[in-house]
């Protein structure tokens, strides 16, 4: 015997519960208010397994009547819990007054009761109790409410995806409903159904709108660009004719619009156009949305980009670097990861001198991070110098004034540049090692302090240059203590006594 399925659960933690005849009770002579906390306790222990369908019938003749919101929102989900079919699958006798009095609460003067119970509509997976309220629901997609027109709509899907028997003309009377429609959330859960049950149907519509789009509401445009890319993948053909329309919508007001349409259109066409157009939306998402995740979700789409269409992303790499503002390493991190990737000898010159202003940006004492960010920045610095030998005498003497760095990482960093800086070029040597002498009394790790007399020692080869060295080390070093001051003083006392 196959489980019944579970739509709704709800944690019941309220000790002993009460006799089930002190519950029948309370539901037949009991206030409102007490009527109302009995059948929530019905409805909790029927969610935790307990068998009280023998509290079925007096439900309906002492609860059902009462003409209370409270009590019907209760009722709903006592009619979604409740077994509504006997034992070898007929629906119950009682069936009939409950579908009475849905039919009636389907015309209630109330718009908000006619929605819920619409709603409650769309739970259900009983033909038997759906079928004589189907022409109250087709009624209900002409209220003047938006509020029961959107849920009759999802009550029509359910009702017409599981048993579409009960009302064969749904996709049609759908349609209609969508071209004289004015709400954007009727349109969407209208649009949703045609996509999910009459494929043909919405792509009529859509091609009856297809100039309109534009000026759709968002939660539309989101539907319209998953239809697209559903009919594109079926029938590669008709790809020409949504291009267009996808293009539009890059340019939405709403984010998660602009990243489905960007995904859409690689998908539908590898064009340099096309790609680069997708990939700017990508990067405009990148700049401006404030959510983390959503950066580093399209980060990964970036680096899909990369990896494919490495020409068209170059193109866009300055602007790609504008994620550096973001204060989150890890975008950091992997923003610079695709770029140094994207260098190349056309836009090296441009990376060098972003990559020296956020530099600068770090010895502010307000910049957070800013070691850890420096040590980033400089390891990236090092990467070009390295692809581009060229840019290397332009970054080494600003990257030598965080020799002293109080962040080590960053400061051994610089220094292992340098030594490849001078072991490269002949004609850097002599102003390297001068200014290196000039940063040696700011300099605060061994490992640092080590390589830079390495390189001082190794490149100094003029006499008047290692003059330079010796004097400069004296003077850092101060007057060496040899010989305790004392001492000496004490030995001139004694030849003087002799």
């Amino acid at each position: 015997m196959a489980e019944k399925p579970c739509t709704l659960l709800i944690h019941f933690d309220k000790g002993e519960p009460p006799q089930v005849t002190e519950i029948k009770k309370q539901l037949e002579n009991g206030s409102l208010e007490v009527k109302i906390e009995a059948l929530k306790t019905v409805i909790l222990l029927m969610l935790n397994g307990e068998n009280l369908s023998n509290l079925l019938m007096t439900v309906i003749r002492f609860v059902m009547p009462v003409d209370d919101h409270a009590i019907k929102k209760l009722l709903l989900i006592y009619w979604e819990i409740v077994d509504k079919t006997t034992a070898d699958g007929k629906p119950l006798h009682e069936m009939i007054l409950v579908c009475n009095a849905l039919r009636n609460d389907l015309t209630h003067p109330n718009e908000y009761v006619r929605g819920v119970t619409l709603r409650f509509l769309t739970k259900l997976k009983e033909p038997e109790v759906l079928e004589p309220l189907v022409a109250s629901v087709k009624n209900a997609l002409e209220d003047k409410h938006a509020y029961v027109r959107r849920n009759a709509v999802l009550a029509m899907y359910n009702i017409y995806k599981n048993f579409d028997y009960l009302c064969p003309d749904a996709p049609d009377l759908i349609y209609n409903f969508l071209l004289n429609e004015g709400d954007a959330s009727c349109k969407r859960n209208a649009f949703i159904m045609l996509f999910n049950c009459a494929q043909d149907k919405a792509v009529q519509y859509l091609a009856d709108v297809l100039d309109q789009v534009a000026n759709m509401g968002e939660i539309l445009q989101f539907i319209v660009v998953e239809l697209i890319r559903k009919v594109c993948r079926t029938n590669p053909q008709e790809r020409s004719k949504y291009i267009k329309c996808i293009f539009t919508l890059l340019s939405s007001h709403s984010p998660a619009v602009q990243y489905e349409a960007a995904g859409t259109l690689l998908s539908l066409s590898s064009a340099p156009t096309a790609v680069r157009a997708a990939a700017s939306a990508f990067i405009d998402l990148l700049v401006k949305e404030s959510d983390n995740n959503v950066k580093m979700i399209v980060l990964d789409r970036l680096l899909q980009i990369k990896s494919k269409y490495p020409k068209v992303l170059q193109e866009l790499l300055m602007d790609v670097l504008r994620a550096l503002a973001s204060p989150n390493m890890d975008i950091r991190q992997k923003t610079l990861d695709i770029a140094l990737d994207l260098v190349s000898p056309k836009n090296i010159d441009e990376v060098i001198q972003v990559l020296k202003k956020e530099i600068n940006k770090t010895q502010s004492k307000e910049f957070d991070k800013a070691g850890e960010y420096r040590q980033m920045l400089i390891q990236a610095i090092h990467q070009c110098a390295v692809k581009f030998p060229d840019t290397a005498a332009s970054v080494v003497h600003l990257l030598m004034d965080f020799l002293g760095d109080s962040n080590t990482g960053s400061a051994v960093d610089v220094i292992l540049f340098v030594r490849e800086v001078v072991e490269m070029y002949s004609e850097l040597r002599r102003p390297i090692t001068r200014r290196l002498l000039e940063c040696l009394s700011q300099i605060k790790s061994s490992k640092v302090y080590r390589t830079e007399l390495w390189i001082i020692g190794e490149f100094s080869t003029t006499q008047e240059d290692i003059d330079t060295v010796f004097t400069t080390l004296r003077e850092s070093l101060g007057d060496l203590p040899l010989v305790p001051e004392e001492a000496e003083e004490e030995k001139e006392a004694e030849k003087k006594e002799t």
